[in-house]
């Protein structure tokens, strides 16, 4: 069901790889939603991708850039501008890559030169667009970001690794540009902690599959999907947050407030049982063992 809630609004996408993508549901729904849209991504990407599939279907174009690099980014804003013909109202910062987690380098024994293209990529790159859009003026009054978190940045989750740091940095740009862009624009900058979710980026952290199936026995409401996602990132770049900036916004079905869920502990106390008969069979395999 389509609410217009995007209607007359323009945006850029950044990380749209193919149909697992978040970026790519937010881009299918936002263009829904009656918005126009820019998509783009690293070449590199573009070429490993189906984005050309996804542009088509959203009757719109697919601009190449790094977005580590400044020189590509003041080229994207600039055709963005070009294309729209003029200012634009949102954008969303869907990047994330971990050298150190492809190449299987765990937390406590990290390539520092890995650690620093994560950061780049992952976080640094978010202060490098929304510089360059500030520097070129190029989002209207009362716009959006958004950026895509994980709870990692607060808590400890294993096998997340050094994109936790990043997404932990990714959060406090969100605050320190959120207050400069805000008060200078109106523009509202914001990032969602989303579920964990299997789309490209997230298949490559360690024991996904667990991570998910622990986060929808302790989520009341399960996980959200990256359609559930899209849905919420909308409404961030609609006029009904005008006021909603520099948050760290939960959407996970609300396994940020909760501690242990009645799911979890039972599969818990089935797994400690399965062990400790394992223990009773080995010690006593005549079944005599007391309790």
């Amino acid at each position: 069901m389509s609410y217009n809630l995007l209607k007359g609004k323009k945006g850029l996408i950044f990380g749209a790889l193919n149909d697992q993508s978040i970026a790519w549901k937010v881009a299918e729904r936002a263009v829904e939603e009656g918005a126009e849209i820019v998509l783009t991504n690293t070449a590199v990407s573009i070429r490993m991708g189906t984005i050309g599939e996804l542009a088509e279907k959203c009757n719109t174009i697919v601009v190449p850039a790094d977005a580590t690099s400044v020189s590509d980014l003041e080229a994207l804003i600039d055709k963005t501008m070009e294309h729209f013909g003029g200012k634009f109202d949102f954008m969303l910062h869907s990047i994330g890559m971990s050298p150190n987690v492809r190449k299987g380098r765990t937390y406590d024994d990290l390539d520092y030169d890995y650690l620093a293209k994560t950061l780049d990529i992952s976080a640094i790159s978010f202060h490098k667009v929304i510089q360059v859009a500030r520097k070129k003026d190029a989002l209207n009054d009362w716009g959006s970001i958004v950026a895509l978190s994980y709870i990692a940045a607060q808590r400890t989750l294993y096998g997340y690794n050094d994109m936790a740091d990043a997404k932990a940095l990714l959060e406090s740009i969100a605050r320190s540009f959120g207050y400069i862009y805000g008060r200078e624009k109106k523009i509202r900058i914001n990032t969602v902690s989303q579920s964990p979710t299997p789309t490209t980026a997230g298949n490559g952290v360690l024991g996904l599959g667990d991570l998910m199936d622990f986060s929808e026995r302790m989520s009341p409401l399960g996980n959200a999907s990256a359609l559930d996602c899209a849905d919420y990132v909308l409404t961030l770049f609609s006029d009904l947050t005008r006021k909603v900036t520099m948050q760290n916004l939960f959407h996970d079905g609300g396994f940020s407030s909760m501690g242990m869920s009645r799911r979890a502990m039972r599969t818990y106390g089935k797994g400690l049982n399965a062990k400790f008969d394992d223990v009773k069979s080995n010690q006593f395999p005549f079944g005599d063992g007391a309790e």
